[in-house]
Order: C-alpha cells, then sequence, then structure tokens
C-alpha cells in the first residue's frame, strides 16, 4: 500500500446520488497518509435539503475517515459553501477531526500552501446564491447522464473515462473565463499573505500548475472525475485521476447505475 505524507481531498458531495463513494473508498485503501485535508463541500447539505441520498458506501467513507483520525492521521476538514454551516464551528474536533475555515500546510520541502475551499473567491456563490444553485442542479444533471454514458461506451467497447461535464466546461467560454478569473484570485490571496501557494477545491476542475511563481492546486471532485492530490515525502505534489484507474477495470451494469438509498 502507498504511503504518502498528505492527501487532499475536496467536493465529495455525500449525501447526493452523484457521489462516487466506491471510487473513493478503493482510494482511500490504496492510499495511507500522514495528513489528510478534506477541502470543502464534503458534505453536501445544498443537495440535502431537496432529497437525501446516503448509501451505504457513503457511510463507510464516513467511518473510515474516523477510523483513520483514531488511529494517529491528521485529519483537518475545511468546510466548502456547501456544508458551510460547520464553519460556525471552527477549532473544534469531531471524533478527531479538526474543523478549521482554512489552514496554512507546510510541504517536505518547505513550501508553505493556503488551504480555502475557494467559494469565498467566486462572486456568483457570494453575491446570488440562487444562480449557483440552479448551476448545482445543472451540473448534477450532467453528471447523472455522464453516469449512463459510461455505461453504454463500455457496452461499445470504448476505453478509457470521458467526462460529459468536462467537456461542457471546455466547450463553454464564459466557463473557462470563470475558472481562469478563480484561478487569478486564489493566487493572488496567497501571494497577498507572502506564501508559495494554494491548494483549494470549488470548481471541480483538476490542476497543478505554476502561476506567476506560486502553486496553484486544485483538488478537482468525487462526482466527476475523481481527483485527489498527494504530497510524497519528498513534497513533490502529485494529481492523481482515479477515474482513469477504474475505468481500466471491468465492471458490471449494477456498479454504473445509481441505485436509490
Amino acid at each position: 500500500m502507498p504511503s504518502v505524507r498528505t492527501l487532499f481531498l475536496s467536493d465529495i458531495h455525500l449525501g447526493t446520488k452523484a457521489c462516487q463513494a466506491d471510487h473513493l473508498l478503493e482510494f482511500l485503501r490504496e492510499y495511507t497518509a500522514e495528513n489528510v485535508f478534506l477541502i470543502g463541500d464534503i458534505i453536501d447539505f445544498w443537495a440535502m435539503s431537496r432529497s437525501v441520498n446516503w448509501s451505504p458506501s457513503q457511510n463507510t467513507v464516513v467511518q473510515k475517515m474516523l477510523r483513520r483520525a483514531r488511529h494517529g492521521e491528521k485529519i483537518i476538514f475545511i468546510p466548502g459553501n456547501h456544508d458551510e454551516a460547520l464553519r460556525a464551528y471552527s477549532g473544534t474536533s469531531f471524533g478527531d477531526i479538526r474543523i478549521e475555515n482554512e489552514w496554512i500546510h507546510e510541504t517536505a520541502d518547505g513550501k508553505r500552501l493556503l488551504l480555502v475551499h475557494g467559494d469565498e473567491f467566486d462572486e456568483v456563490t457570494r453575491y446570488h446564491k440562487w444562480v449557483a444553485v440552479l448551476g448545482d442542479i445543472a451540473y448534477n444533471l450532467l453528471v447523472r447522464m455522464n453516469i449512463w454514458l459510461s455505461f453504454v461506451r463500455r457496452c461499445l467497447g470504448v476505453s478509457g473515462y470521458w467526462s460529459l461535464a468536462g467537456y461542457a466546461k471546455r466547450k463553454v467560454k464564459s466557463a473557462l473565463e470563470f475558472i481562469f478569473d478563480f484561478e487569478q484570485s486564489v493566487i493572488h490571496a496567497a501571494r497577498a499573505r507572502g506564501l508559495d501557494g494554494v491548494v483549494c477545491g470549488h470548481i471541480h476542475w483538476a490542476a497543478i500548475r505554476e502561476v506567476e511563481g506560486l502553486t496553484y492546486v486544485n483538488c478537482g471532485d468525487w462526482v466527476d472525475s475523481c481527483t485527489a492530490i498527494v504530497e510524497h515525502h519528498d513534497g513533490r505534489l502529485e494529481l492523481i485521476n482515479w477515474a482513469s484507474t477504474a475505468a481500466k477495470a471491468p465492471a458490471s451494469a449494477s456498479d454504473l447505475i445509481p441505485q436509490e438509498s
């Protein structure tokens, strides 16, 4: 089992049908770590206010996190906009999992990184929440369509993972402009605080890149792309695309069709 220094995860969206908890459990079984940072939208209270879809595998994700915390892994939960109710508990711990509104993490090679979910840099989420909610519903529809599309592709023998939501983001110019503006905003915040970079989530667009001399890292999500960031023991950051790994394994229709819970 690979052991890494740190795991960075965001946008798991527990409580929704789109949450790919089974793939996340596979990933967590594969990687142990000294530190785990849960960088927002881990639990989707927005979606759960409309309907709750809590599967046994999602329950196992929570249990596994609590168990890892009890066994000595440092786990810090930084709430996002979908679980913002937990921000009121910043500085407290639940089952050895600490809640903080932000965190500064120093990598093994000495880089100081700001850890935030990122919704505070999204003007739509901050000032037009109803638009953000409508966008969230539309995005979840695309993700659910993608589950069926992935099943059809496998039945036709088409290999590799293809994301409908990701395709839509690449094709819609305004979405690309939003992503670019978001990256610039979070990098500016890290620079203003004299830090070496930022690790965030929120936009479901995984990346590791250098932006104006600072390190920009986005964890991606576990409803569509199934991505995570790992820090190795030498401080090197790596983006893990678990969806591509899972796509190489054989699966039955029952694995891909969403189950009622």
